[in-house]
């Protein structure tokens, strides 16, 4: 690789810091020519922890590149700023919150930069972030958050770089039209505007992952995507017009699809009991839950979340902070392999 890829410790009282030095002592051949933003003594209580008492290098850089030229077997940590004091595990920290968002914006704006490949994100608490205050507290999470680094570093007003949540697995792929607002301003979200943008986005970014237009198709709002009116205009009066908008701009789109259905169609199951081949690539879903929902259904432990936009590959474990279990050595970290693989397979020009 030409560049490192970076990965964000997440909040440090949560389960980032533990999953990522599982990776590190578990696949650590995955794990070369990437290196953690976050703190250093953090990380070593992380990998003291999983590796019970067995010691693990784990060596301070003191830039990105620095990283390409550790032996193997060698976790790489970048300082972001002073030492974080030591946070008790599975308690929100305004402390953590804030180290943890600042480990993402400096790791973002050099990866706009150019010294970072990609970036992978390890969870953030959003309690923690909101508690940590300004500019945190206006992040609902990662994507946004990202979103405003890409606009600040374009020169650009934050609607002019919109940017789509994909949650993704070896099953299922799913885009979301809103992300972390509540229901009732999701549905708000559902204008012909939003939706034509996100099947704009869906098509450009799966176009080269695939090397071909997915298939892309589109959940209705309501039950039975309406049932024709009966139960909501929505898919008449805003999705079908969006649709065709952007079908004449070269999307493959069909629908709007009863959602309760649509995910089966999309499913490409592995077992040989189940021959039948997904009859879409993606589906566009209209909201969070709709859509995150089937995909967290089949295994959070193989699911990846990827930030659809930005100009740099972004992406994340699909779980949170679990701090129920954070500091008990129990945290799978299955889902930051797979997005790492992920991020790998998106860099492939």
């Amino acid at each position: 690789m030409q560049l490192p890829i970076a990965i964000t410790m997440g909040d440090a009282a949560g389960i980032g810091p533990e999953i990522i030095a599982k990776a590190y002592q578990l696949q650590p051949e995955l794990l070369q020519a990437c290196f953690v933003w976050g703190d250093l003594a953090t990380m070593r209580r992380a990998a003291a922890l999983v590796g019970k008492g067995v010691p693990y290098p784990v060596a301070q850089i003191r830039s990105a590149a620095e990283a390409l030229d550790l032996p193997p077997h060698c976790m790489a940590v970048l300082q972001e700023g002073e030492p974080l004091a030591q946070v008790v595990w599975g308690q929100v920290s305004a402390t953590a919150g804030a180290f943890a968002g600042h480990c993402v914006l400096a790791a973002a704006r050099a990866a706009m930069r150019g010294e970072v490949a990609a970036l992978v994100t390890a969870p953030l608490h959003k309690e923690a972030l909101s508690a940590a205050g300004a500019p945190f507290d206006q992040f609902p999470g990662h994507t946004e958050m990202l979103q405003a680094v890409a606009a600040e570093h374009l020169d650009k007003p934050l609607g002019e770089v919109p940017v789509r949540m994909m949650l993704a697995n070896d099953e299922l792929r799913t885009v979301l039209v809103s992300i972390h607002v509540s229901l009732r301003a999701a549905i708000e979200a559902v204008t012909f505007d939003n939706v034509l943008q996100t099947l704009l986005i869906t098509h450009a970014s799966l176009s080269r992952v695939l090397g071909r237009a997915p298939r892309i198709a589109v959940a209705g709002l309501n039950p039975h995507a309406g049932e024709g009116g009966l139960f909501g205009r929505e898919e008449i009066d805003v999705i079908a017009p969006a649709m065709q908008a952007a079908a004449l701009q070269g999307c493959q789109v069909s629908g709007p699809w009863a959602p309760d259905t649509v995910f089966m169609r999309a499913r490409r199951q592995a077992s040989e009991l189940a021959q039948e081949v997904a009859k879409f690539d993606v589906v566009v879903a209209m909201y969070h839950d709709q859509g995150l929902i089937p995909v967290k259904y089949l295994g959070v432990d193989k699911g990846v979340n990827v930030t659809l936009g930005l100009p740099l590959v972004r992406t994340s474990p699909d779980h949170g902070t679990a701090f129920d279990i954070a500091g008990s050595g129990r945290a799978d970290h299955a889902s930051l392999i797979e997005a790492i693989r992920m991020a790998r397979a998106l860099l492939v020009p």
